[in-house]
């Protein structure tokens, strides 16, 4: 009890924890963060992805953080996560507040923030390379992972774009403009923190603006080898061609005037992937 009580105190009154931990500390290597709201019908097979004999294995602790979710989101978390935290304020969360809190009570070194539609295409492969990756490329602070759409439901819409947008990821760090999408951010914790982490004023484009200043610390790899499938959700709702546009005008809000352009970010939820 004491020790929880010691960890409450990281975070903001708005916040309560639980916790259930299936892994000690001392043997937590990586410290993977899912923010959530309302994400009952895509959390569950996320959560799954990493089954308890994986995260034995690579020293996984789950750490959920959210928003304030009113249907079965809470439980699906309780059931497999480490960590629970759920925020309580009257104002609408960030996803950027959500990810901080998570990260305030992770105890590894290794920092994977995944969204909750998002999962690697092979969660052992994907664990076991970060890991090395953290041993053996002290230069490069974190890693961008290239995102697509499920090859079970993908359009030809979804391949065109994304094959597209992950090389203007890769281009843009390899121009020393760091970037990386949010759906998977693969950061070294003390990289992290001395930027401050996410910066919580902003309700979009949050993600481009971390990786924006990470780079001033180190390397930014588009790391290929670790390809992650997101909900083909916003895209459905709509369009490529309004998400990039809207992708957009925030990076530009924030490079220039350090604000997104939208106040909020507005959910897309849905009860399937297709």
């Amino acid at each position: 009890m004491g020790q929880a009580v010691t960890r409450q105190r990281l975070l903001p009154r708005e916040a309560r924890l639980w916790e259930h931990r299936r892994i000690r500390p001392e043997l937590v290597r990586v410290s993977l963060i899912i923010p959530t709201l309302q994400e009952e019908s895509v959390l569950g097979a996320t959560l799954s992805a990493f089954p308890a004999w994986l995260r034995q294995r690579y020293g996984i602790e789950l750490i959920v953080s959210d928003g304030g979710s009113t249907d079965a989101t809470l439980e699906l978390a309780h059931e497999h996560a480490d960590v629970v935290i759920t925020y309580s304020g009257s104002q609408p969360q960030s996803i950027a507040q959500g990810r901080n809190w998570g990260a305030r009570l992770a105890t590894a070194e290794l920092l994977v923030f995944l969204n909750a539609d998002s999962v690697p295409a092979d969660p052992e492969h994907f664990m076991r390379t970060v890991l090395q990756w953290a041993t053996d490329a002290p230069e490069e602070v974190a890693l961008a992972c290239p995102v697509f759409v499920h090859p079970a439901v993908a359009r030809w819409s979804d391949r065109l774009f994304h094959g597209l947008y992950n090389r203007y990821i890769w281009l843009l760090n390899r121009c020393g403009i760091g970037m990386g999408r949010g759906e998977c951010h693969v950061v070294r914790r003390w990289a992290f923190e001395r930027v401050g982490g996410y910066n919580e004023r902003l309700y979009a484009g949050e993600d481009f603006e971390l990786y924006y200043r990470l780079r001033r610390l180190g390397r930014i790899r588009m790391a290929w080898e670790l390809p992650v499938y997101e909900s083909p959700r916003r895209y459905r709702r709509y369009g490529y061609a309004c998400t990039l546009g809207l992708w957009t005008l925030n990076a530009l809000w924030v490079l220039i005037a350090r604000r997104s352009a939208t106040s909020r970010w507005e959910p897309v939820r849905e009860r399937s992937h297709s």
